[in-house]
């Protein structure tokens, strides 16, 4: 019986975490993602992902024409990869599901290591900043296609469900 290789080298190794600042374009950079459907979806393939933990998404944001991605992959996986999972199975989802016809990705992506807290801080502000620039809010959390909007929404459901837990009074509606 053979003696499975080691990787002599940690940079080699599976568990090497490697950080990127990553864009894309929907196909002739129609405004396909503008709908509340389509961006809703584009967001639950990306936390499917996540979830199943094939990578990891610090930050993201869904523009009308465009994503961008603040992700981290293992050795195990390629950026080529991750971005095949996300914009595959969107694609997939959306003919599947919406009835969505027609292409919906440009070809390619553009990607740009990060590699110090520097560089991940400006491409998270960035993240933030784009429908802000774009003059469709006037701060990210307003914006409920990024990751800035859906932590302040589980923030507040934490803090509603903490005061119903320590026996405030909920107002019920029927």
């Amino acid at each position: 019986m053979a003696k499975p290789s080691r990787p002599s080298d940690p940079r080699n190794s599976n568990s090497q975490l490697r950080t990127f600042f990553v864009s894309t374009s929907t196909a002739q950079r129609r405004p396909i993602l503008q709908t509340h459907r389509m961006a809703t979806l584009l967001i639950d393939v990306i936390r499917s992902y996540t979830l199943a933990e094939k990578f990891k998404v610090h930050e993201f944001v869904v523009m009308r024409n465009h994503v961008h991605l603040l992700i981290t992959i293992d050795g195990a996986m390629t950026i080529e990869k991750a971005m095949q999972l996300i914009k595959g199975g969107f694609s997939f989802r959306g003919k599947k599901e919406l009835g969505f016809r027609g292409e919906i990705w440009q070809r390619g992506f553009s990607d740009v290591r990060v590699t110090d807290e520097e560089s991940f801080r400006e491409h998270q502000q960035y993240i933030f900043d784009n429908p802000v620039k774009a003059g469709m809010v006037s701060s990210p959390e307003q914006y409920p296609y990024c990751s800035a909007y859906l932590r302040k929404v589980k923030r507040t459901a934490a803090k509603a469900a903490k005061v119903g837990a320590a026996g405030g009074t909920t107002k019920v509606v029927p």
